[in-house]
């Protein structure tokens, strides 16, 4: 098991940063020829799709994935109807709202985007049902080939747009393109052909599994993408553009290698599910793995920040610097406890999610307009990242211990060791900055490598003289790869 989800873990990697580097890119040669306000334009979007989304997702993928049975088949027909169904009901409601949302938010001109992004569900809602064997049998090379194409298209219609005609559009039609480029690929890299067959029986046994996974997963925009819809609607497009921009370069590298490991663990888990003592070792060793990784990426973030902006982006996203070092943190908490999600869906327990994410919305609610009106999306940030430190880790820590016999402290230890290796980069770091005199292009490119070396070093003696087994960790992989 632990070298096939090794392997299934190598390919998820490349699946995520092939992808995200794409999209990155993509984003990025885009910020140097849009302006904010046209990324905020398309952000109120995103923002209702990913609304439409959420409030209608029943969880259909994860009822498959956690069934023990190996051949789902008998299963499919089904899904895929419901899974159509609720693309055509996402289409329907984004074109009729268009008009209320733009009103809404002040910004009639999104209008014809809402209407036209809301073409991707539909076109997802029709894909081939049967890849859901590539994350269930953890066979993550085929689904490294259906994820990248989309990226690549979504890049190539992006750019391409973009040089010809440089408006918000280059956006819209990239994010479109690739739903429905992976459509069709679909039924080219898996044989499965669904069929409009419906059993109610199957319908509610897989809606009865999901229906807390349709909870959390409003509760989930409420508090991931809520903060993005209030910023549009109480301050502007301008500032919703600043906002989301911040927070996808400052979230993205640690939250995706999160999220690639819970990918991996979620399959990997649900096949321990009845077996605590192998699953309470798999959790501490992705929980080790995860945050000797993704908490120096954050702290990194936060620390070359002023370098990157205006180096990468340009002088009219500098107003955005402050808000990403703020996000940035939020990305390190939000990375090192992703994990545990896929540990309660693996036991059955998916109203955890849920239950946890209501008081999160809750804490957020009642803190995000004073502090918005005070600070401005900084406010917003701090709001964010202060709810997550406090009590969410805390809680999620205590949930997770309960759940799998787990002492709380030993989640905590294994924070503790990353957490010091990155404070000595980031306090290192900032000395060297002070002692150069250099443009912000040679102190990007002095800072990103010197922080690795430091990082590295520091983490290689905490490893040699303290219980910390991240040492092991590596071994092992590596030994799996090899």
């Amino acid at each position: 098991m632990l070298d096939r989800t090794v392997q299934s873990g190598i390919w998820a990697t490349a699946i995520k940063v092939s992808s995200r580097l794409l999209q990155i890119l993509m984003l990025i040669i885009l910020a140097r020829v849009l302006a904010p306000r046209q990324f905020g334009l398309m952000g109120i979007a995103l923002v209702s799709l990913s609304a439409t989304r959420n409030f209608s997702k029943i969880g259909l993928k994860t009822a498959l994935i956690q069934q023990k049975n190996e051949n789902v088949d008998e299963y499919l027909d089904t899904a895929w109807c419901l899974e159509a169904g609720r693309g055509v009901l996402i289409f329907a409601v984004l074109f009729v709202a268009a008009p209320f949302i733009g009103d809404l938010f002040g910004e009639p001109s999104a209008v014809p985007l809402i209407r036209v992004i809301g073409l991707g569900p539909l076109l997802f809602g029709l894909r081939n049902p049967g890849i859901i064997y590539f994350r269930k049998d953890l066979e993550f090379h085929k689904e490294f080939v259906y994820q990248v194409s989309g990226g690549i298209v979504q890049f190539v219609v992006g750019v391409g747009y973009v040089l010809i005609s440089p408006t918000v559009w280059a956006l819209v039609f990239a994010y479109v393109s690739a739903d429905a480029f992976k459509f069709g690929l679909s039924y080219v890299i898996h044989n499965y052909r669904p069929w409009p067959s419906f059993d109610v029986s199957i319908a509610r046994e897989l809606i009865n599994y999901g229906k807390w996974i349709t909870a959390s997963s409003i509760l989930y925009f409420l508090y991931s993408e809520g903060d993005d819809a209030f910023v549009g609607w109480f301050l502007s497009a301008t500032a919703l553009g600043f906002y989301q921009y911040a927070y996808r370069i400052a979230d993205t590298p640690s939250s995706e290698v999160s999220e690639i490991l819970a990918s991996v663990s979620f399959p990997a888990y649900s096949k321990l599910q009845d077996n605590p003592a192998e699953l309470r070792q798999a959790l501490l060793a992705t929980t080790r793995v995860t945050g000797f990784i993704t908490i120096p990426m954050a702290v990194g973030i936060a620390l070359v920040a002023p370098s990157f902006v205006p180096v990468v982006l340009g002088d009219d996203w500098i107003p955005m610097i402050r808000i990403m070092q703020l996000l940035a943190l939020y990305g390190m908490f939000h990375s090192i406890t992703r994990n545990f999600g896929s540990v309660w869906k693996a036991l059955d327990r998916p109203d955890l999610l849920a239950k946890l994410a209501a008081l999160r919305v809750a804490c957020i609610a009642i803190l995000i307009w004073p502090a918005a009106a005070r600070f401005g999306i900084e406010g917003v940030g701090l709001v964010v990242v202060g709810v997550y430190a406090f009590p969410m880790l805390p809680l999620d820590v205590y949930v997770v211990s309960k759940l799998t016999d787990t002492r709380p402290v030993e989640f905590y230890r294994e924070w503790f060791y990353p957490l010091v290796g990155a404070i000595v980069m980031f306090a290192s770091l900032w000395q060297l900055r002070g002692l150069m005199d250099v443009t912000p292009l040679v102190e990007l490119i002095v800072l990103v490598p010197a922080g690795v070396v430091v990082y590295t070093a520091v983490a290689l003696l905490l490893a040699r003289v303290s219980p910390w087994k991240i040492e092991n960790d590596i071994r092992s992989i590596a030994g799996s790869l090899s």
